[in-house]
């Protein structure tokens, strides 16, 4: 296995930091890699938000599911997907283009989300640990009054990095679902309830795995903040479609 293997392996989610500054070299690297990215048409439609106002910082580690870590990171960066700049600069050269439509907001939401995760693979090539925050999606109303995001752009993910405590270091990695399980061959092929049971039963350690399962679904699954952000991402995805129609 080579090095590239051996660090995608074992790369986790880190959330307790050394207090140890990223050289600002290294910041540029990882955000030049992320500019690297696979893109759709080379669109690059996303624009990359580099957090540094402490005040800022401690706002969203509250209104991000109140994380009090993000607020210590040493480097946070919020991928937004951007379907704004391109339309500008078609108003701006008179092409007459239409609204963006939620297709647009698709495409442009994977696009910032691969390059978000070559940010994570070049951080973690130099020891830095990262944390992806959904939680961004989670009060969008917030966020976008608190960014500044004007229509058309979306937060996508929130990534906050760190040089690992030791602690974090010789963390287990938590283990993942079997290939036969997760990779089907041409087509979709729906799992039954034992297959689904041998799936994810890695996860149990002292439990059953019914009693694991539901404590899981109503920490995660039936949570306050995942509602919430169903909520309000729904909402984001109306008021978008109503946009593009008018």
């Amino acid at each position: 296995m080579n090095q590239t293997m051996e660090q995608l392996y074992g790369r986790k989610s880190v959330r307790v930091y050394e207090d140890k500054e990223i050289d600002e070299a290294i910041v540029q690297e990882i955000l030049t890699a992320a500019t690297m990215a696979p893109t759709a048409g080379n669109q690059q439609l996303y624009t990359i938000l580099r957090i540094t106002d402490d005040a800022l910082k401690r706002s969203l580690s509250e209104s991000c599911d109140h994380q009090p870590f993000i607020a210590e990171g040493k480097l946070i960066l919020i991928f937004l997907a951007d379907c704004l700049k391109w339309h500008e600069a078609f108003r701006y050269a008179n092409c007459e283009p239409r609204m963006p439509g939620e297709g647009d907001l698709m495409i442009a939401v994977s696009d910032a989300l691969i390059a978000a995760q070559n940010a994570v693979v070049a951080a973690e090539s130099y020891g830095i640990g990262s944390c992806y925050i959904g939680d961004i999606m989670e009060n969008v109303e917030i966020h976008r009054k608190v960014l500044n995001l004007p229509k058309y752009v979306f937060p996508a993910a929130m990534l906050v990095f760190g040089y690992p405590t030791e602690q974090q270091k010789q963390r287990k990695k938590p283990p993942r679902c079997k290939l036969e399980h997760i990779v089907h061959e041409n087509t979709y092929r729906q799992l039954d309830e034992a297959e689904l049971r041998r799936m994810l039963v890695k996860n149990c350690t002292e439990e059953t795995y019914d009693s694991w399962i539901q404590a899981f679904c109503k920490r995660k699954y039936n949570s306050d903040f995942s509602r919430e952000m169903t909520r309000s991402v729904r909402q984001y995805l109306l008021d978008f479609a109503e946009s593009a129609e008018e």
